[in-house]
């Protein structure tokens, strides 16, 4: 019965945001009118939005979602109660292993032709990407006390389930229980909805007519011309500019769609194209994840290397560093050759623009003005599209198909 009600992924659908108007104009209005939330007119939007992105032809999505935030709960639950009188390492790790442990599981087991239906979901990266935080957070002591419903409020909220941005407990916790003033959420109201119809034309106008138009006759013509053809340039160009839309358009959605509900969710692409150099495009591009990274993964690594004395220049540590982190993000990506070459590509790249900062710091003379500028825009915008063309996978069928 539940196989024959069709499920509707996140802002794939004009119908879904067709539901979304409906189900919000109630907490908009009384917010506008009170200044005040509606916690259980909220919980029963996000119980229906869940329900038709998890449930119908989806139900076994629902229930590894189900399943999943039951399992978080319970750990991050037993982590800050054990974390209150004690400190162990090994306990942390291990908390942190079965945190990723369903992640894992859905990109390992695939590679074996078995796949794990109550175990993977829409979204279950960013889902592990924030209990890990908070588990981090608690670790730190950042984090003192743990309310159960906060925390699946956090891990659940239906605009950024699906494809982020990542939020940050501490930022999103506060604002669950702190509404905007009146005056404050109108400015809120119409940020959203410029965000929302920004959304619209990145991604059903740009991203689909790059993405279903002229991306698919790009890459049948670089098949069949093979891998030194000026069709294998114009996919990579398009593929590029086709990734960025279509994925800062979903990102625009659920920074807008939480700003109709009153929440600051932190924007995840800042003009990422016009940056000047591979670690500046990091700090545009999905702009959340990559912090998460730097902050959880990268920063820890580096202390560890410098606390260890693992190496005694703080340069090779730091290049250690780029290479481990970049490696991580691959894999999370999947485990597959080119996803891999392209974290591998990436950390190159951070070491090499490291070592020319240096070799400009040493050489004062050397030009500095808006060309340089300019010729170091696009530079780093080709780099970045050679990486694009590695992560699409097109090499791969290039060469072994």
């Amino acid at each position: 019965m539940m196989e024959n009600i069709p499920s509707l992924i996140p802002y794939a659908n004009p119908m879904y945001f067709i539901y979304v108007l409906i189900a919000l104009i109630p907490l908009m209005l009384f917010m506008l009118w009170k200044g005040k939330r509606l916690p259980w007119y909220q919980s029963l939007v996000t119980l229906f939005f869940l329900y038709i992105s998890f449930g119908g032809e989806s139900w076994k999505q629902g229930v590894a979602l189900i399943l999943y935030v039951i399992w978080q709960t319970i750990l991050v639950a037993a982590y800050q109660k054990y974390r209150i009188n004690h400190n162990q390492t090994s306990i942390f790790y291990t908390s942190i292993a079965l945190a990723i442990l369903p992640l894992f599981l859905t990109k390992f087991f695939p590679l074996f032709d078995i796949h794990l239906s109550f175990i993977g979901f829409l979204g279950i990266s960013y889902l592990t990407f924030k209990s890990v935080q908070v588990l981090i957070e608690f670790r730190d002591g950042v984090l003192k006390t743990y309310n159960v419903w906060d925390y699946i409020r956090f891990l659940l909220f239906f605009p950024t389930i699906s494809s982020g941005p990542i939020d940050r407990f501490r930022r999103f916790q506060k604002e669950l229980h702190t509404a905007p003033q009146r005056e404050e959420y109108a400015g809120m109201l119409q940020l959203g909805i410029q965000r929302i119809f920004m959304g619209f034309l990145y991604k059903f106008i740009l991203g689909y007519y790059l993405g279903s138009v002229l991306l698919p006759s790009f890459e049948k013509a670089t098949l069949s011309a093979g891998f030194f053809s000026w069709d294998l340039l114009g996919y990579m160009y398009t593929y590029s500019l086709y990734l960025f839309f279509d994925f800062a358009g979903y990102s625009l959605f659920a920074v807008g769609v939480s700003n109709l509900m009153g929440y600051h969710t932190p924007m995840n692409f800042n003009k990422p194209f016009a940056s000047w150099n591979i670690k500046e495009f990091w700090n545009r591009w999905h702009i959340s994840l990559s912090t998460w990274f730097r902050d959880y993964v990268y920063m820890r690594l580096m202390f560890l290397l410098i606390k260890k004395k693992v190496f005694k220049s703080r340069i090779v540590a730091s290049n250690v560093g780029y290479f481990g982190l970049f490696l991580l993000m691959g894999f999370w990506h999947g485990f597959t050759w080119y996803y891999i070459l392209y974290g591998v590509f990436h950390a190159t790249a951070i070491c090499v623009n490291d070592w020319w900062l240096r070799l400009k710091k040493k050489h004062k003379t050397w030009p500095s003005n808006k060309w340089t500028h300019a010729l170091a825009v696009v530079v780093t915008f080709h780099i970045v599209c050679v990486s694009f063309l590695i992560f699409s996978g097109i090499l791969d069928k290039l060469f072994f198909n």
